[in-house]
């Protein structure tokens, strides 16, 4: 067999095994999808969807599925991120630390504990952030303060695609 075939028989071999990787671990792999009306670095989060987009091109974006506030903790509007935190440390807001007296004043980062998860991206104008979780069976429901909660690996991802400035805007 020429070097030629073998190689091209070796990109065949590691094609098929990504396509037989993300088969048995499709939550693994995120979406790209057709979605207009956003210009291109744009993070969306479409509330009643439960979908947070990233617009990848002119019409594109990743989709991934997402946790949202919980009726009457929802918020919508612009904003922006302004921080970019891998396992963060967290501090109650005083409205949970009321409801939840015995939560302590800061959970480490890395702490099975820690609801920020793996990483964080805080947002400008108020307490709310995009960021991991460690309970990953709350990511598609109606279970937040008013963050927005992805799987670790997802906000990993988007971690790694987005910058401190980037866009966020935020839909019911």
């Amino acid at each position: 067999m020429s070097l030629l075939l073998r190689s091209l028989a070796a990109v065949a071999a590691v094609s098929i095994l990504a396509v037989v990787d993300s088969a048995q671990h499709p939550a693994d792999a995120q979406a790209t999808v057709a979605f207009r009306g956003y210009p291109t670095g744009t993070i969306v989060v479409k509330t009643n969807q439960r979908r947070l987009y990233l617009v990848v091109s002119e019409g594109r974006a990743i989709a991934y599925p997402v946790g949202v506030g919980k009726a009457g903790q929802q918020w919508s509007g612009t904003a922006y991120i302004n921080g970019k935190y891998i396992k963060p440390a967290w501090s109650p807001p005083a409205d949970i630390a009321r409801a939840n007296p015995r939560l302590p004043k800061v959970i480490e980062g890395g702490s099975p504990r820690n609801p920020m998860g793996a990483a964080a991206l805080t947002l400008s104008g108020g307490e709310y952030a995009i960021h991991g979780t460690n309970a990953p069976g709350s990511i598609g429901g109606f279970v937040s303060h008013g963050c927005i909660r992805m799987h670790n690996r997802h906000v990993l991802d988007l971690y790694a695609r987005v910058s401190v400035g980037t866009q966020v805007i935020v839909t019911r």
